[in-house]
């Protein structure tokens, strides 16, 4: 008999739960879907057969995540793919952040999700939802291997100089304060595939990575291993995101509660929910964005000016970070999709030995593709991200076989 080699991934939100059934004998996606709107009348289930192209959705209160992964089980036998197929090996979740506890993978047990409720602290909007998930899919399959996979393992690799703030170190320590890095997963996919694209092993590439999304994150990878990422303690540090401040003097949160009389919460909620581009000129998607610019708004010229600035200090930090850059790739939502991003955040950079072909930019592509021109010192790649594949990989390697 030959052993199983499915990988149901699962991803959950506060109010979501995010999955993909791969195959991981020929590394193909089975099925996929969401379920959003959790707890409320009006929520809903997509699910999507991609060998196919179907898809089908149902509506009407789901009441919790346990309802919700039972909707999905469902909708995965309708299409012969059930949670109780002697076919799935293992089951991976998507972890924000595992602290300096969890380096790597880990098959979950009593102890860890012990660990991981200890880092709510931390990471108070999304650990408790993905805790959630895991005991509902245990409590499901009790017998399967259950993983987790953590958004800061990637990152675990930066030497202390990086990760360190500059505070007292016993206060650090005693509050868990340092630099963790999110959106690992993708990273390691992305350095990897940015490699291959390339032709070179890995470990002997040097790569800057920038995760462009509504959340958006930058990485400096040596050798495969992360040396310095742009997200910090939280995701709110680093580059001017969708919703979220970026780097920003910490003074402006005493003179916002000395001077402005806001709460902790208030200014919680102005710097993660109503800052970055969405802050600066009520648009978050980059697409209607560009759409006012060429309309002649200049609030929005000024929010694209200003996002553009902070990811070119990114670029040409890393650049002193790694000493030789091979490679600077592009990923994620606006990574992949805005040709005017990637142009405007490398223009005039020739003496870093960054240039892109305009033309070679400007194409439409579903895959990982140069856009720099034939002869650019440093390579510039547009690089599809694939956090779930890269999750199911890991699992798989740790609990499927």
């Amino acid at each position: 008999m030959t052993s199983p080699t499915r990988v149901l991934v699962l991803n959950s939100g506060s109010s979501s739960v995010k999955y993909q059934l791969l195959d991981m004998r020929e590394r193909t996606r089975l099925a996929s879907g969401l379920v959003e709107r959790i707890g409320e009348r009006t929520s809903r289930l997509k699910h999507t057969v991609p060998a196919t192209g179907a898809s089908r959705e149902r509506g009407g209160p789901i009441a919790d995540h346990g309802a919700a992964l039972k909707a999905v089980a469902e909708e995965l036998a309708r299409d012969g793919l059930g949670l109780d197929s002697p076919e799935l090996a293992a089951i991976g979740h998507r972890v924000v952040h595992g602290g300096m506890f969890f380096t790597e993978p880990t098959v979950i047990d009593d102890e860890v999700l012990t660990e991981i409720e200890r880092l709510i602290p931390v990471a108070p909007l999304h650990n408790p939802a993905n805790l959630t998930g895991i005991r509902t899919a245990r409590a499901l399959r009790p017998d399967l291997p259950q993983v987790a996979v953590f958004d800061t393992a990637f990152h675990t690799t930066m030497p202390e100089a990086a990760a360190r703030y500059a505070i007292d170190p016993r206060i650090a320590d005693r509050y868990r304060i340092r630099r963790y890095g999110f959106h690992g997963t993708s990273h390691a996919y992305v350095a990897r595939e940015t490699a291959r694209l390339l032709g070179r092993d890995p470990a002997d590439v040097n790569v800057i990575v920038l995760h462009l999304g509504n959340g958006a994150s930058a990485s400096a990878v040596r050798g495969g291993r992360c040396v310095d990422t742009s997200m910090g303690l939280t995701p709110l540090e680093g580059l001017v995101m969708g919703t979220r401040s970026g780097d920003l003097d910490p003074a402006v949160i005493f003179h916002l509660r000395r001077v402005g009389g806001m709460s902790t919460d208030e200014i919680d909620t102005l710097l993660n929910k109503r800052s970055g581009l969405f802050g600066l000129c009520g648009d978050n998607d980059m697409r209607e964005i560009r759409r006012r610019i060429d309309a002649g708004d200049a609030e929005a010229a000024l929010a694209f000016d200003i996002y553009i600035h902070r990811l070119r200090k990114y670029i040409g930090a890393y650049c002193a970070v790694l000493g030789r850059v091979d490679a600077v790739v592009f990923t994620a939502g606006v990574g992949e999709n805005a040709a005017v991003v990637r142009e405007a955040a490398l223009a005039d950079l020739e003496t870093l030995g960054l240039a892109v072909d305009p033309v070679r930019n400007a194409a439409p592509g579903d895959g990982g593709r140069l856009i720099s021109p034939d002869s650019a010192r440093v390579a510039v790649a547009v690089v599809p991200t694939d956090e779930e594949l890269e999750i199911a990989t890991q699992t798989y390697a740790l609990a499927g076989k």
